[in-house]
C-alpha cells in the first residue's frame, strides 16, 4: 500500500484566495440510510471535500452525514461542501432560490463552492445563473463559485459577460478522456479542474498495460494509479465509493509518484470517443 508523502500538496489555493482539498468525495448516487453511512464514513476517513448536486437528490443525506461527523469531532469548517444548480433553475430568480434550497436541505448557512451543473446552451440562460451565483457570493450564501461541464466557449462567454472567472470547472476526466485542451485552457485562465468519474466507471481501464504495469511497479492498486495520475495532472478527482476500505485506499495516493513515461502512457489511453455517455456539453442538457 501507499504511504503518506509530502511530494504533492494536500490542498490547492483557488484564484479567489480560498483553498480546496486536492481530492474529494463524489456522492452520486448515494441516498437513504446507506448513503448517509457511506458519506459519514468518507468524512471520518479523511475526505474534506464533499460534492453533491440538486439533481443527485441527496443533499439531505449529505447534511446529515456532516452532522454525524461533527458529533465525532469533525468540525463543519474543516469541510468544503459543494453543490450544483440544475438546468431548470438557470433563470436568475430560480438560480438564487436553488442555492437557498440547497442550503435548506443541507442544513447549512453557506455553500463552500456553488456550481452551475451543465451549461444547457440551447436554453441560453447560464449567464443568468452565473450572475445569481455572483450575487449569492456577495450575500455570503456561497464562498466560492464555479461551473461544471463548461467548454472553453462557455467559459469565455461567462467571463466576458460578467468579468468574473469561475474558480473551478468540474468535467468528465479519466484516462480514456483526458481533456488535454480543456485543461490547458483552465491553466491559462487560472481555473482549477475537478474530475467527475475520475476512474472511468464501468470503462475503467484497470487492466490496460499502462495502468496495470504502473500498479505492479509501485505496489498499489490500478485505481490508486489512476487517482495519482489525476493528481499529477493537477486535477482534483472526486471518486465515489460506499466501501470504507476503498474510500481509504482512494485517499492513500500521496506516497508514490508516477514517472513522466507512466503519466504519458496512461494519458495515451485517451480516445476521441472516450466519453462514458453522450455527454458533450454542446448538446447534452440536464434539467
Amino acid at each position: 500500500m501507499a504511504t503518506t508523502s509530502p511530494d504533492l500538496p494536500r490542498t490547492h489555493e483557488l484564484h479567489d484566495g480560498t483553498t480546496i482539498p486536492a481530492i474529494g468525495f463524489g456522492t452520486y448516487p448515494l441516498r437513504g440510510d446507506d448513503g448517509i453511512e457511506a458519506i459519514t464514513s468518507a468524512i471520518t476517513a479523511g475526505y474534506r471535500l464533499v460534492d453533491t448536486a440538486v439533481n443527485y437528490e441527496n443533499e439531505r443525506e449529505v447534511g446529515e452525514a456532516i452532522r454525524r461527523a461533527g458529533a465525532e469531532g469533525i468540525d463543519r469548517d474543516e469541510l468544503v461542501v459543494q453543490s450544483k444548480i440544475p438546468g431548470r433553475d438557470h433563470a436568475y430568480d430560480k438560480a438564487v432560490a436553488s442555492v437557498e434550497g440547497s442550503l435548506e436541505r443541507l442544513g447549512l448557512d453557506r455553500l463552500d463552492v456553488g456550481l452551475i451543473h451543465w451549461p444547457n446552451p440551447s436554453v441560453g440562460l447560464f449567464p443568468e445563473a452565473w450572475r445569481a451565483l455572483v450575487d449569492c457570493r456577495e450575500r455570503g450564501l456561497v464562498r466560492s463559485i464555479g461551473v461544471s461541464n463548461f467548454t472553453p466557449q462557455h467559459l469565455a462567454r461567462t467571463i466576458d459577460e460578467s468579468g468574473v472567472t469561475p474558480v473551478v470547472n468540474q468535467v468528465e476526466l479519466h484516462p480514456l478522456f483526458p481533456q488535454a485542451e480543456l485543461r490547458a485552457e483552465h491553466e491559462r485562465l487560472g481555473i482549477r479542474t475537478e474530475s467527475w468519474s475520475p476512474l472511468g466507471k464501468r470503462e475503467a481501464p484497470f487492466g490496460a498495460d499502462p495502468v496495470a504495469d504502473a500498479a505492479a511497479a509501485h505496489g498499489v492498486s490500478p485505481a490508486q494509479v489512476i487517482l495519482r495520475w489525476q493528481l499529477q495532472l493537477g486535477a482534483i478527482p472526486l471518486p465515489k465509493s460506499g466501501t470504507p476500505e476503498r474510500q481509504r485506499a482512494n485517499l492513500d495516493v500521496f506516497g508514490f509518484a508516477l514517472t513522466d513515461e507512466q503519466m504519458d502512457a496512461i494519458s495515451g489511453l485517451g480516445r476521441a470517443d472516450g466519453r462514458l455517455f453522450d455527454g458533450d456539453p454542446e448538446t447534452h442538457e440536464e434539467m
